[in-house]
């Protein structure tokens, strides 16, 4: 039976271009050549078995960026256990309920949480707290040093889990996406293909790794096809630029378009070495692709997908991207319109999780009776099969590329003192494509908005909080007594724009 572990691809790729550069940290964190990768991947492997992780044992992780971070997320697919990736910005509250659910043997956070994560640990029954910080130092990194370099890469079927995802609901608690070998490899696979990403290309990775589009489209694209990565801690438009001259590909959201767009130095010559831009994990305006295409003589390639499916559809790379559109199904994956147009978006394909962590009545409502997965976007499909998406049936917000439930903040202001009830809505946004509004009516006096955006400050990652609360007499309802949201954004839709 072969190994159907997505790291034995990687092994094969770093084993054949073991001494070119994997990946080059732009702020002088140095460079790993891809047996330094592979090497790294097994000490962290062995660190990781001492600490008890077995196949199948979820490993939640949160840390900021690092190099150490990848060998960490290679080192969990190598043992065969499930990586579960966590937003750094998450608070402690918001860690405790991921926790109790995945019930992970270890916890890896900054030093700075450790002992919270320690308390939340003893709480939870978690075997070991071990710490990695952004500069990828701590005591796992510690422990690892001090491994073998060799591991030996534990057998798994494509049907294996190898990631734990939470992507919240819009009512309810958060759900696990189960994410299995055989979708991380069929994804990364096509995508290598379609986009035509080879061990020429130099890719600029300015995107966390606790997402699916820097963690699995980026790293996963790039290990296959033994790319090299530019890394960057965070985006920095300047830096960007300066790195473009000598770089081939960029994987970003809309709003590092929007960043680069303002610098007066992106011009056609700084793009002129770069094959590829493409974008996801957020609409991109129609304008800004204009925009970019003069600018630069480049056409973003914009792509859609989700955490439960990896990536769906993809502008082609040969033939016309439309602006506001984001293209073909993938090969080998099927999409279609349920009902009249527009219409939520289905899939059904290998990219497709296995379901729900925990929650088999969940899976079943979120799959048709054929096997189609029911995304919850409203999308349009032309003649030829081009998909745009013009709406979410599933009440989200999409916020510099981050998912914002507005069910969670609602919650949390409907708690606080003089507030009787909220609205939170997403409006444009000149930076972060939406931005997070939310619109109270009072039972008493309320507090300044500052007051109240401190206060949810303590509970919520920061990319959830409202960058503006209005307070209102009443919140518009139809006959059926629901919160018309449609109105509030008509209202309040321009709070973000110029003048």
């Amino acid at each position: 039976m072969s190994n159907a572990n997505l790291y034995c691809r990687f092994e094969q790729s770093f084993s054949a271009n073991a001494e070119r550069t994997a990946i080059r940290a732009v702020d002088g964190g140095g460079h790993l050549s891809f047996a330094d990768l592979a090497g790294g991947a097994a000490r962290y492997a062995n660190a990781l078995a001492t600490l008890g992780v077995e196949p199948g044992d979820r490993v939640t992780v949160q840390v900021g960026k690092s190099i150490a971070n990848v060998l960490l997320y290679l080192a969990v697919l190598k043992l065969g256990a499930v990586y579960q990736p966590l937003n750094a910005a998450y608070t402690a509250a918001e860690v405790a309920y991921f926790v109790e659910d995945a019930a992970p043997k270890v916890i890896v956070c900054d030093p700075s949480r450790h002992a919270e994560m320690r308390q939340l640990a003893d709480r939870c029954k978690v075997f070991a707290v071990v710490n990695l910080d952004a500069k990828g130092e701590g005591s796992l990194a510690t422990l690892a040093a001090a491994m073998e370099d060799r591991h030996d890469t534990a057998m798994r079927g494509s049907d294996d889990l190898a990631g734990l995802l939470y992507t919240s609901g819009t009512t309810g608690r958060s759900k696990g996406a189960m994410i299995t070998h055989g979708n991380l490899e069929s994804n990364a696979a096509t995508l290598v293909s379609l986009w035509r990403i080879t061990a020429g290309d130099r890719l600029l990775h300015a995107l966390p790794v606790f997402h699916v589009h820097g963690l699995y489209v980026a790293l996963n694209t790039a290990f296959l096809a033994a790319s090299e990565i530019v890394w960057f801690a965070k985006f920095d438009a300047k830096a960007m630029l300066a790195e473009m001259l000598s770089a081939t590909l960029m994987m970003g959201v809309p709003t590092f378009y929007t960043r680069l767009l303002a610098e007066g130095g992106l011009t056609r010559a700084a793009a002129s070495n770069m094959r590829l831009f493409i974008s996801g994990s957020a609409p991109l305006l129609p304008e800004t692709h204009r925009e970019f295409a003069a600018r630069t003589g480049h056409a973003i390639l914009e792509r859609y997908g989700m955490t439960e499916t990896g990536m769906i559809t993809s502008n082609p790379y040969e033939g016309e991207r439309v602006p506001g559109t984001v293209g073909f199904a993938l090969p080998d994956v099927s999409v279609r319109i349920r009902g009249e147009q527009p219409g939520v978006l289905e899939v059904k394909g290998p990219n497709v999780f296995k379901g729900y962590w925990r929650m088999p009545e969940k899976t079943r409502e979120d799959f048709s009776a054929d096997g189609y997965f029911i995304t919850g976007d409203l999308a349009t499909m032309d003649q030829e099969g081009r998909v745009s998406i013009v709406g979410r049936a599933k009440d989200l917000i999409i916020s510099g590329g981050f998912n914002v439930y507005p069910k969670e903040i609602e919650e949390a202001l409907d708690g606080l003192e003089g507030i009787a009830e909220s609205a939170v809505i997403g409006v444009h946004h000149p930076d972060f494509g939406e931005g997070v509004v939310a619109v109270v009516t009072a039972s008493g006096p309320i507090p300044p908005e500052a007051e109240l955006i401190a206060v949810l400050s303590r509970n919520l990652a920061k990319f959830k909080v409202p960058k503006r609360i209005f307070a209102v007499s009443e919140l518009p309802r139809n006959a059926m007594g629901k919160v018309q949201k449609a109105e509030l954004r008509k209202r309040f839709g321009d709070v973000f724009r110029a003048g």
